[in-house]
């Protein structure tokens, strides 16, 4: 699975990954509203790509490594996940989500990729309706979420917080 944008090009995530997998997941302010602790170690990097490796093959989607066309450096990821685990009592749904390293903020990577995120599970895998979650605290999250179309529906708790939560159908989806 490959998408692409005017800037960004969407992939599989590799092993090759790890480095810039460890860059985005250890920055305390980009897991600030996240739920779990950075990375401290890049070994665990390495999981986390295993891990959505596998979650390729056993659900068919899976978050993308997103890379900066200009610089060929993966500058984040994005895409849709299958909620295998209950989220807000919503299981075995599409989700979608993103993380971007600090230097690629503000340049509208997560609204770009997530349109193509979206138009894919809209019409490649014929979702109905896509969900999505921020922590209420994070304001950019949450207006990337509005901006894409998401309308909030309900709140639910997390450890760290309070989370909206957000859906959108696919008769409301603006390319």
């Amino acid at each position: 699975m490959k998408l692409e944008t005017e800037r960004l090009i969407l992939r599989q995530f590799e092993e090759a990954d790890f480095e810039r997998v460890f860059l985005i997941d250890s920055d305390p302010e980009v897991m600030k509203y996240i739920g779990v602790p950075p990375l401290t170690d890049i070994n665990e990097s390495k999981e986390v790509i295993q891990m959505i490796r596998k979650q390729y093959e056993e659900n068919g989607v899976g978050r993308l490594a997103v890379v900066e066309k200009e610089s060929g450096l993966v500058v984040g990821w994005s895409g849709l996940k299958l909620l295998t685990k209950a989220v807000n009592g919503y299981q075995n749904v599409l989700e979608l989500g993103y993380r971007f390293v600090p230097e690629s903020w503000g340049k509208g990577y997560a609204t770009e990729s997530g349109k193509a995120s979206l138009d894919y599970g809209f019409h490649e895998l014929n979702a109905e309706v896509i969900y999505a979650y921020a922590h209420s605290e994070h304001e950019a999250s949450n207006h990337i979420l509005r901006k894409l179309g998401f309308q909030k529906t309900s709140e639910f708790e997390e450890p760290d917080g309070i989370c909206f939560w957000y859906e959108l159908k696919r008769e409301k989806f603006i390319k």
